[in-house]
């Protein structure tokens, strides 16, 4: 069995996982960190991650930027590793998640999801094989109407496989309102939409002449992330410290 804190429990994937744990034997939430503190969880929940004084196994992060330096460094001080899904960190915080690593055990990945991370491999593919033949590259993702970031971790990862790909020769635009010009090659469109209660759709984009060739993943409920970071978490128990990627859970 792996013992589970799960910071931001009162979030919509901390439901969503809690849920899934309670039909899952092999899964236990030893307590929560929520900054609401509890709502009528049958797991103990802390509202400051520093107070939470109950044993675990790994630590499973859904909450909001704002909130990772904390957790990291509880998990830090704790000697416990992270499953951090959180998406919308900026610079400094991802050299903190690396920083992090070279001391405990660490998965970030901005998508938890098989398929997605299927979409990650399946574009890099195509790009090695399209990108020299004239074919442009444009990613489109669309979420619901609370999300925060934009674009979402999701599309900029799809856009970090390709550039990896093809030896980082792209940089990417997010907005073509503000120049008038063409459409240069070595350029990655990544657009955003956001409205309703779209749980979350990727699209990617390669545009030749006469013809375009589209890698799309939807997804059609929140359990798939949460399959994926329960699947992650159990995979990161007892792992020696080190920066772990969901393609190492899925090798």
């Amino acid at each position: 069995m792996t013992d589970i804190i799960l910071h931001g429990c009162n979030g919509a994937m901390g439901k969503v996982i809690a849920g899934l744990v309670s039909e899952d034997k092999e899964f236990h939430i030893a307590a929560g960190i929520d900054i609401a503190g509890g709502q009528g969880q049958d797991f103990p929940v802390f509202t400051k991650a520093q107070d939470c004084d109950v044993k675990a196994d790994v630590i499973i992060d859904f909450s909001v930027a704002a909130a990772v330096d904390g957790i990291l460094a509880y998990a830090k001080d704790k000697k416990l590793p992270v499953v951090l899904c959180t998406t919308g960190l900026n610079e400094e915080q991802l050299a903190l998640v690396s920083e992090t690593a070279q001391q405990i055990p660490v998965l970030r990945s901005a998508n938890m999801s098989l398929g997605v991370n299927t979409i990650f491999q399946l574009a890099a593919q195509a790009a090695r094989i399209l990108a020299d033949r004239g074919y442009d590259i444009e990613i489109m993702e669309k979420h619901h109407n609370r999300k925060l970031d934009a674009p979402s971790g999701t599309a900029l990862a799809i856009a970090d496989a390709i550039n990896e790909a093809m030896d980082g020769r792209y940089h990417y635009i997010y907005d073509r309102s503000s120049e008038y010009r063409k459409r240069e090659k070595d350029e990655i469109g990544i657009q955003s939409l956001r409205g309703g209660s779209i749980v979350g759709e990727h699209e990617v984009y390669f545009c030749g002449t006469d013809e375009v060739i589209e890698i799309k993943h939807t997804a059609y409920s929140r359990a798939i992330f949460g399959k994926g970071a329960l699947s992650a978490a159990a995979f990161l128990k007892g792992k020696e410290p080190g920066l772990y990627r969901m393609s190492d859970v899925l090798a």
